[in-house]
């Protein structure tokens, strides 16, 4: 747990793709904040015991020991003799947080059991060594998903929770010094064994690329504390998950590879709040590799190019991580960066603690209006597939609904679920915050009917393959003053309070004048924050200038400005399948630009940003990619030794080498709405054509109550909220 001292620095060597931003050691300031937060992780609860991590190395040494029995019995029962019987052999892997070495308490273990060639997945992983765990005392709650994207087959064993995942590589034996992480492991596999490949070549090369593994898992399990926290750490809901968080803590390490965690986490929050999307993060240059197979390239797949927010694993096949990423949950994303850069600012300046940085999200003091849907099933069985076919879903719904309503309405998924105790067992909540766009101007009496698209997304969800009777959605709108007491802590309704939705953008008289001023700046300059979009990634030369005002217009304008939500009926008095929905809308890919917060000005550094807008891509003889910050150079980061670095931006110059959209071509693709998306895992996902017609309900049909939102002026909203 101990961070690196004065003396112990990482050599100088460039890890990564750029040079690092400053190699300067710690100061003596950097050593005690450092240790200020590594007391507060230990408070925090953040560390296993030694018992606990002495029963996980226990469980584990078990299960290879029963996974290379498994593959014994198999290969006797396929008839193989006993010289091959006794050579057949498995192996246990593991990776994700446990291998990375920031695992908490109680938290499972991704394993990954590789097999020889003859010992299939379908009949013999998912066959014989699931009737072996299941014959086991200690093994319980064993669940098997076999049709998943990555197979997988989740139980606990003595209490531990185990998913494992199996890829029967193009061996007949398997050795117990097996590289996974060489390409020739994936010679002659199925994609299933590639994606389950991929997790383990992941993690490990992650481990391989940053300068300091002590310092990377310390600065990691500050963020992901955070990011949880914050409501923003969860792949499947459309914002980021473990994976996604440790690569852009890496990339951070690379820049800075002498510095501890607490100097970390906040060039952490003042480089990704400045961060150019959809310019990737990545730790390596892209390969291409010999064996064909498919990897993330804008350039040849267009489906590559309408990602938000790419951040692409090291290992081949390159993949983006962070597909999942909608305009919705981008937006929460980089106001959150914002927040977080602003408290560390006041933290180096003695202003602020550790624990502000950390205080959770009020997600449900944040938006007026939400997004209630409940779900139910009947058995702990059907409970658990439902549930979880649910909530693979849920960004499908964000998704529609910005389609539907041309990214008028802004969707906020919250990452977690609520039980009602005083209802039927196997009933779960789940809630979506709702906002109008920023920099749209609402007119008297626009309204939006998303009754169709919210229908749409409800046959989507009931087109499950093991769909039953039993099983029900139900979907409706609820205000902020309505929301069941049972998603608050004890089931206590807390006093009102505008502590945490202040950092989202308060209702103070100081934030009335800001957003005030920035519509009139928009009216005087004949421009929107929307116009502003293309611009981040089309190579303008726009001033310093402009940035900086898009940024003060941004950070002026993020009130909820939802309000006159029309219910003509009452909900609850209609069952799941009669009742209407709610509609809203979300948000165009958000503004680069105006996502910016500007830069601390501390006594150790006074970075002096350079704009320089380009294309992503460089037409002048080989591609260049530049780094996110987008020839943003941050200069003078001075430390000890006074000497000024720079960010270079990386360039590949083999024809292998990533890039982006082109200028003309990129301006447009990026601003369109996602409409095909992959799910977790890559899985596909596709949206069909729009069925919701904003502004008109002539086709509704006539049973369905109408519930639609009335947007008003941002006056006349100020003061009906009042």
């Amino acid at each position: 747990m101990g961070s690196p001292g004065l003396s112990n620095l990482a050599t100088a060597t460039r890890v990564g793709l750029s040079e690092p931003i400053s190699t300067g050691g710690p100061t003596e300031f950097d050593v005690i904040k450092t240790r200020e937060l590594e007391k507060f992780l230990v408070d925090a609860g953040l560390y296993e015991s030694h018992e606990e991590a002495i029963r996980r190395e226990e469980v584990l040494g078990r299960l290879d020991q029963i996974v290379k029995k498994w593959v014994k019995n198999i290969s006797r029962v396929k008839g193989f003799n006993e010289q091959l019987v006794q050579e057949a052999n498995a192996k246990i892997f593991t990776f994700g947080s446990y291998r990375l070495g920031v695992h908490g308490p109680g938290a499972d273990i991704d394993t990954l059991c590789v097999g020889p060639q003859h010992a299939s997945r379908n009949e013999d992983f998912f066959g014989e060594l699931h009737r072996m765990l299941a014959e086991m005392p200690e093994v319980q709650e064993l669940h098997p998903v076999p049709d998943a994207h990555v197979p997988v087959m989740r139980f606990k064993f003595s209490g531990v929770s185990i998913d494992l995942l199996y890829a029967n590589v193009a061996l007949w034996v398997i050795p117990e010094d097996l590289d996974i992480s060489q390409e020739s492991i994936l010679q002659n596999v199925d994609e299933q064994t590639v994606r389950s490949l991929n997790g383990c070549r992941v993690t490990d090369q992650i481990l391989r690329l940053v300068p300091n593994i002590q310092t990377f898992r310390t600065t990691l399990r500050c963020m992901r504390l955070w990011a949880k926290r914050r409501g923003v750490y969860s792949n499947v809901t459309g914002f980021l998950g473990g994976i996604n968080w440790a690569l852009l803590v890496a990339r951070i390490c690379q820049l800075y590879p002498n510095a501890l965690p607490s100097m970390l986490v906040s060039r952490f929050f003042r480089l990704y709040n400045l961060w150019r999307w959809p310019n990737p993060v990545m730790l390596c240059p892209i390969q291409e590799g010999s064996l064909g197979l498919p990897f993330w390239d804008p350039r040849r797949n267009y489906k590559d190019r309408l990602h938000l927010m790419p951040i692409i694993t090291p290992a081949y096949p390159c993949m983006n991580s962070s597909y999942n990423v909608s305009t919705s949950t981008l937006r929460v994303m980089m106001e959150e960066f914002q927040r977080g850069n602003e408290i560390c600012e006041a933290i180096e300046a003695s202003k602020r603690s550790w624990d502000s940085l950390f205080e959770p999200f009020a997600f449900f003091e944040a938006y007026k209006n939400y997004l209630q849907m409940d779900i139910a099933s009947e058995t702990e069985d059907d409970s658990r597939n439902w549930k979880g076919w649910v909530e693979s879903r849920i960004r499908l719904l964000t998704l529609k609904i910005e389609r539907d309503t041309s990214g008028v309405l802004q969707c906020h998924p919250h990452p977690g679920e609520f039980s009602d105790k005083s209802k039927p067992p196997f009933h779960h909540s789940y809630f979506m915050g709702l906002r109008r766009k920023q920099g749209t101007n609402p007119q008297e009496g626009e309204q939006f009917d998303i009754r169709l698209t919210v229908e749409d997304f409800k046959f989507d969800v009931y087109a499950y393959a093991f769909w039953k009777p039993t099983m029900w959605i139900h979907i409706c709108h609820v205000k902020k003053k309505d929301i069941p007491n049972f998603v608050f802590p004890g089931g206590v309704r807390p006093s009102h309070s505008t502590k945490s939705t202040k950092l989202r953008g308060s209702n103070s008289p100081q934030a009335g004048m800001s957003r005030k001023k920035r519509k009139q700046d928009e009216i005087n300059r004949g421009v929107s924050l929307t116009d502003s979009s293309s611009t981040a990634v089309s190579g303008s030369d726009a001033s310093l200038v402009d940035e900086t005002r898009a940024k003060r217009q941004f950070k002026a304008d993020v009130v909820d400005t939802l309000s006159n939500v029309r219910c003509p009926e009452n909900l609850s008095e209609h069952g799941p399948e009669d009742a209407g929905i709610v509609e809203s809308t979300s948000p165009t890919r958000p503004s680069s630009a105006a996502y910016g917060s500007s830069l601390s000005t501390s006594t150790m550094e006074k970075p002096l940003i350079e704009q320089s807008l380009q294309p992503i891509i460089s037409h002048q003889g080989s591609l260049d990619l530049l780094d996110g910050l987008g020839g943003v150079q941050l200069k003078s980061e001075v430390q000890d030794n006074d000497m000024d670095q720079e960010i270079k931006p990386s360039e590949f110059t083999t024809e292998q080498a990533l890039g982006a959209a082109t200028e003309e071509e990129g301006s447009s693709s990026f601003s369109k709405i996602q409409q095909n998306l992959d799910l977790e895992e890559l899985e596909p996902l596709e949206l069909t054509a729009s069925t919701a017609v904003a502004s008109t309900s002539t086709h509704v049909p006539a049973q369905k109550p109408l519930i639609r939102f009335s947007f008003t002026s941002l006056a006349k909203a100020t003061s009906n909220s009042a």
